[in-house]
């Protein structure tokens, strides 16, 4: 159902300023000084006016669709459609706020057969290849040229959707505790899976319901940093599940999902998570890693408000980022999310109208207070936001980071998944069971996913 939110024009004060040169000889007069200042107000003046009439040429009416509650609580809170308005007087917007996710795609699949698209409409990294041929390149606008990570996930060359934030993921951790026990943040897969050892050992051999290593398989997704993330770093693609809707074998020996599980499962079984990760939730762990019964956890930004609410001091909590590379020379990957990716469609009856909102939008007549509003961080270059001092150490421990923009995976990589029950997040936990063999279950699932690629004539 629309929800419409008309808002009376305001009046728009527009500025524009005029670098104006000096001359340095004798003949500089008081007379054309005045002349001078007098030329450059009317310049600014009509550049004002220029601005305000391209503003006034732009009418019509746009609808806006969303699904995100945050958003649609910010829009209702600060009046966007007013604001708006204040630029451009002849425009009007129709937000629309559909229940959740699940329902939008649901609702933007039907429309798009239909061609009902909205004006303007949000994308997920694996949703942009679905819309594809629905999505206007929005390569040309200052919206999408100072956005850090739009270009990351152009398709086909195109920008077709400009994401509002970014999302990284860390590896929380206590400073204290390393110091304790005589180890210090590591920088390679090796130097990570020996100190986790050193911590089980060091601090395990008098509490034996500790873990060096936080994580509750009970739920089986807190495993994603390794699960999900570890392949996309293992070589810097971050359309890695996109490749492997294109191969028959992606799981063989050699490939970057093969070696990236088989450190996980160096990991898991090393006895770092303790010695019941998976009778523990995430929420448990949380709690047991908040008061120090577990040294180290992974989670995304969003992770430190959870930690900080449960421990009383954070004074020694610190963060750097998951090192999956080998060695020091190689590259230092680190995963990069865009995320909310606003597009303009081709079912657009007025596109210029529907591009001048997103430029506004993610101008500073909009957008810093937006990010400022959330806990994500900014995808803007020109509208940077101060991360966390806790979430900064992670940057300032690797000041050489290749950011891999991650993508979820496509259509064809989903299909084939559910074809053939592919889920990594359970696939993590299930390391952990006894008699285990993952490169049986590898060899499975090469033979299960050429069998539905074949299947589902996905080439």
């Amino acid at each position: 159902m629309k929800k419409r939110w008309i808002a009376a024009a305001m009046a728009c004060t527009m500025t524009a300023s005029l670098l104006a040169g000096c001359s340095s000889g004798s003949g500089q007069t008081e007379a054309g000084t005045q002349a001078e200042s007098a030329k450059t107000e009317a310049g600014s003046e009509a550049a004002g006016d220029t601005a305000a009439a391209k503003s006034e040429d732009l009418s019509g009416t746009i609808t806006f669709t969303i699904w995100d509650n945050n958003l649609n609580d910010f829009i209702e809170q600060n009046d966007m459609v007013g604001k708006f308005q204040e630029t451009y007087p002849n425009a009007d917007i129709e937000v629309e706020k559909i229940k959740d996710d699940s329902e939008y795609w649901n609702a933007m699949k039907m429309r798009a057969s239909a061609n009902q698209l909205p004006d303007v409409m949000f994308n997920k990294t694996f949703t942009l290849s679905r819309f594809k041929d629905y999505l206007v390149d929005l390569s040309d606008t200052e919206a999408a040229k100072n956005n850090e990570l739009a270009a990351g996930y152009a398709v086909n060359g195109k920008i077709l959707g400009i994401p509002m934030t970014s999302g990284y993921e860390y590896v929380y951790y206590w400073k204290d505790m390393f110091q304790e026990a005589g180890v210090e943040v590591p920088t390679t897969w090796p130097e990570f899976v020996e100190v986790a050892k050193k911590l089980q050992d060091y601090y395990g051999k008098d509490n034996p319901d500790f873990m060096a290593i936080a994580c509750g398989l009970k739920d089986e997704w807190p495993d994603y940093p390794f699960m999900e993330f570890m392949p996309a770093l293992e070589s810097g693609n971050g359309q890695n599940w996109n490749s492997m809707a294109t191969q028959d074998a992606p799981f063989a020996e050699g490939t970057d999902i093969n070696k990236a599980y088989h450190k996980v499962n160096e990991l898991f079984t090393s006895g770092a998570l303790g010695k019941d990760p998976l009778g523990l939730s995430k929420d448990q762990v949380t709690t047991l890693f908040s008061a120090k019964e577990a040294a180290i956890t992974a989670l995304g930004d969003w992770g430190l408000q959870d930690i900080q609410s449960g421990a009383e001091d954070t004074s020694q909590l610190g963060t750097f980022y998951l090192p999956t590379r080998d060695s020091e020379s190689d590259p230092y990957n680190v995963i990069v999310q865009g995320d909310s990716f606003m597009g303009v469609t081709t079912h657009s009856q007025n596109p210029e109208l529907a591009k001048a909102f997103v430029e506004w939008f993610y101008s500073d007549a909009w957008y810093p207070e937006y990010i400022n509003y959330v806990s994500s961080s900014s995808s803007m270059t020109n509208f940077p936001k101060e991360k966390d001092p806790i979430l900064a150490q992670a940057d300032e421990l690797c000041p050489d980071m290749n950011l891999v923009m991650y993508d979820g995976g496509g259509d064809d990589f989903t299909a084939i998944q559910n074809e053939t029950s592919f889920d990594y997040k359970k696939l993590g936990a299930q390391m952990l069971t006894n008699g285990f063999d993952l490169q049986k279950t590898l060899d499975e699932l090469n033979t299960k996913w050429a069998a539905a690629r074949q299947k589902l004539g996905i080439q």
